[in-house]
């Protein structure tokens, strides 16, 4: 599984109970609550199976100076690379049940009790294969799709016209320097900004947002929908702080509708408790 290529074979046995064409009496799985569900199923997709990467991964040694601003850059290339291995394995689970897309994606990662070193990178959503068998939603490359939308936000984009590519991501790992004691004490008891520490954060979240907008400009989208900035630490050391971004880049069906022409949205009332 190095390059991300192979299907594990317990795997490769849960795809052969999947429905698909041609096998009447497979089953789909899904991770859709049941609104999601319905409209999935009412944009013209049917669910096919739960697609699933995982990638165990141990990060590098980088050290950073205690007073400087600074990307930990072997930090970010590992959760980089780590995410998109999970990314890929995801991919070809849902090129193995010949879905059309990935929808619903949610991408986490935990760290493993036995090193703090090592973390689980694991990404899951439900392939869908369009119901008429309509070949024009791939992603680039004419792999399937991925999108971190929900059933209803999916829905809704195609109904204005535009459909998903893949997920964009950028990943930033940051050192942000420690103040000087003196400059500690001359804060006390006054209000004043951080100026380091505002630095230093803006720059990160800057190159978190650049890279997952050079993915865009790469697959081609005219936009990102649905960014999410996240930031966490990893039980790493103090001070050391990642910033990752995420979103679905998306192009137009054809062409570009025109604003006044996408329905109107409507208020619904949920009986649910």
């Amino acid at each position: 599984m190095s390059d991300g290529s192979t299907i594990p074979q317990l795997a490769l046995e849960r795809l052969k109970g999947l429905r698909r064409q041609g096998q009447a009496g497979g089953i789909f799985t899904s991770d859709f609550s049941v609104n999601e569900f319905l409209l999935v199923r009412k944009a013209g997709f049917e669910p096919v199976g739960l697609c699933v990467g995982s990638c165990i991964y141990h990060l590098g040694i980088q050290y950073a100076k205690w007073g400087q601003n600074q990307e930990m850059t072997v930090l970010s290339q590992a959760m980089y690379h780590a995410r998109e291995l999970a990314m890929s394995r995801m991919r070809e689970e849902a090129k193995g049940m010949s879905a059309d897309g990935i929808v619903g994606v949610e991408l986490t990662v935990k760290r493993m009790e036995w090193d703090s070193n090592i973390l689980e990178f694991i990404a899951i959503g439900t392939g869908v294969v369009h119901a008429q068998g309509h070949q024009g939603f791939k992603g680039p490359k004419g792999q399937p799709f991925t999108s971190d939308l929900s059933g209803q936000d999916f829905w809704t984009l195609l109904q204005a016209g535009y459909r998903p590519l893949e997920m964009v991501m950028g990943s930033c790992v940051y050192h942000v320097a420690h103040q000087g004691i003196l400059k500690s004490l001359g804060n006390a008891g006054n209000n004043t900004e951080l100026t380091n520490f505002s630095q230093a954060l803006y720059d990160a979240r800057e190159i978190a947002m650049e890279r997952m907008q050079n993915e865009a400009i790469t697959a081609q989208a005219e936009g990102v929908v649905g960014v999410d900035l996240h930031e966490g630490s990893h039980n790493w050391q103090p001070h050391i702080i990642e910033f990752f971004a995420v979103g679905t880049a998306v192009t137009p069906i054809t062409t570009e509708r025109d604003a006044s022409s996408i329905p109107d949205p409507q208020l619904v009332l949920s009986v649910n408790n």
